[in-house]
C-alpha cells in the first residue's frame, strides 16, 4: 500500500503544511495511507486530521517510518548529517549549486534514498504543477514595504511574524503607512507575468501602491537597467538560471538613486546565477532586511520561505494544486514524478 507520512516542520516560522484534512480524506479514499505527525505549530489543527482518518505520529519521528513510505514537508530537513534511506517530498534547493544542496544529495546518496522535488514537478509542457510562488510574491512584496516604512522611521526591519489572514496583513499595513509624511513609494516587478511577480503587483494594488511591470521583453538586453534605480522598491521575481542578467551590483549603487528597498524574493543568494549580488546569505524573520548601502540608505530583504507570512492561504492553495498529482503516487514512472526522478538521478551522480 502507498504510504504517504507528513512530518512535522522544523523550521522556526514555519507554519505551512502541503496537505490539508480534507486532502487526506481524498487519499485515505483512494486507498493511501496517512500518518500526518503531530505539530506545535502548524496552521492546522493535528485534530482536524485525526478527525480525517488520519495516524497520528510524534512530532519529528519520520525518520522511523516505514522505509517505503513516502516523508512529505516543504522546506529543509534538520541538518544532522544522517543518511535518508526514504523517498521525500520537499523543496530541496539542491539543483543550483548552493553548498547546502550538495550536502543533502550526499546524504540522499549515502542512504539509498530519492528526492521528488516539489519545485522539479512539472507537467508535459514544462510547467510546474503546484508552486506556491503567488504567495511568495504577495508576502514578499509586503515585507519589503515593511522595510521601508521601518526607514522612514528610522530604524532596519525589525521581526517579523505571520498574520491569521490576509486582510489582517493588509489592514496593519495601510496603518503603518498612513500617518506617514513622506512621499508614496513606488515599485517595479521584474517577472511580472510570473505566479511570483502577480502576487507582488496585487500587493501594491491592494496598497495603492504604483507599480512597473516588467518581464523576459524588458530584461533580454541583458541590462544594465537604470530604470531600476528610479523606483523606490524592487521586486525581484525570477527563477535565476545562466544566461539571468546582473539587476543589481555594487558598482551600480550610486548616490543619486531613489531605490530603497529591494525584495528579492527568488532568494538565490548562493546560487551561481544570483542576479542580485550586493548581499551574501538569505535573511530571516528575527532580521527581515539587511542593509547593503548608506546615503541613502538601501535594504535588501531576502527571506526564502516568505509564503509562511500567510499560512493559512498559503498551504491551501498549494495542497489544492498539488492534491491531484498526490493521488498518483502510485504511478511513479510515469506524469511529474517520473521527471522529478530523473532530475534527481541526473543531480545525484555529481555528488
Amino acid at each position: 500500500m502507498t504510504h504517504l507520512w507528513v512530518r512535522s516542520e522544523q523550521r522556526a516560522n514555519e507554519e505551512r503544511v502541503g496537505l490539508t484534512p480534507k486532502g487526506a480524506s481524498a487519499l485515505l479514499q483512494k486507498g493511501i495511507a496517512v500518518t500526518v505527525e503531530d505539530s506545535k505549530s502548524r496552521i492546522i489543527s493535528t485534530e482536524a486530521y485525526r478527525a480525517a482518518g488520519c495516524t497520528i505520529a510524534a512530532e519529528n519521528s519520520w525518520p522511523t517510518a516505514p522505509k517505503r513510505a513516502f516523508i512529505f514537508g516543504l522546506k529543509e530537513l534538520p541538518d544532522e548529517g544522517s543518511e535518508l534511506p526514504h523517498r521525500h517530498l520537499m523543496f530541496g534547493h539542491a539543483y543550483k549549486g548552493q553548498n547546502s544542496g550538495r550536502a543533502l544529495l550526499r546524504r540522499f546518496k549515502q542512504g539509498n534514498g530519492i528526492l521528488y522535488d516539489l519545485e522539479y514537478l512539472v507537467d508535459d509542457a514544462g510547467r510546474r504543477v503546484a508552486a506556491f510562488g503567488y504567495w511568495a510574491g504577495f508576502a514578499g512584496a509586503a515585507i519589503s514595504v515593511m522595510c521601508w516604512i521601518a526607514q522612514q522611521n528610522g530604524v532596519v526591519c525589525p521581526p517579523i511574524s505571520s498574520y491569521p489572514h490576509q486582510k489582517a496583513l493588509i489592514d496593519a499595513l495601510s496603518d503603518a503607512i498612513t500617518p506617514l509624511e513622506v512621499r508614496s513609494p513606488n515599485a517595479i516587478v521584474i517577472g511580472a507575468l510570473g505566479r511570483v511577480g502577480t502576487g507582488a503587483a496585487d500587493l501594491c494594488a491592494a496598497l495603492r501602491i504604483p507599480v512597473t511591470k516588467w518581464d523576459v521583453a524588458e530584461t533580454v538586453s541583458g541590462g544594465p537597467f537604470p530604470e531600476i534605480f528610479a523606483h523606490t522598491l524592487f521586486f525581484n521575481c525570477i527563477l535565476a538560471r545562466s544566461g539571468t542578467p546582473v539587476f543589481v551590483s555594487h558598482d551600480m549603487l550610486n548616490p543619486g538613486r531613489e531605490l530603497r528597498v529591494i525584495g528579492d524574493i527568488a532568494c538565490d543568494p548562493d546560487s551561481h546565477y544570483n542576479p542580485i549580488p550586493v548581499y551574501e546569505a538569505a535573511t530571516n524573520w528575527a532580521a527581515p532586511a539587511v542593509r547593503v548601502a548608506l546615503n541613502p540608505p538601501l535594504d535588501v530583504m531576502a527571506i526564502d520561505n516568505l509564503p509562511s507570512l500567510l499560512p493559512l492561504e498559503s498551504s491551501e492553495d498549494f495542497a489544492e494544486q498539488l492534491l491531484p498529482y498526490l493521488l498518483k503516487l502510485d504511478t511513479l514512472d510515469h506524469s511529474v514524478w517520473g521527471r522529478a526522478k530523473k532530475m534527481f538521478d541526473q543531480h545525484i551522480k555529481g555528488v
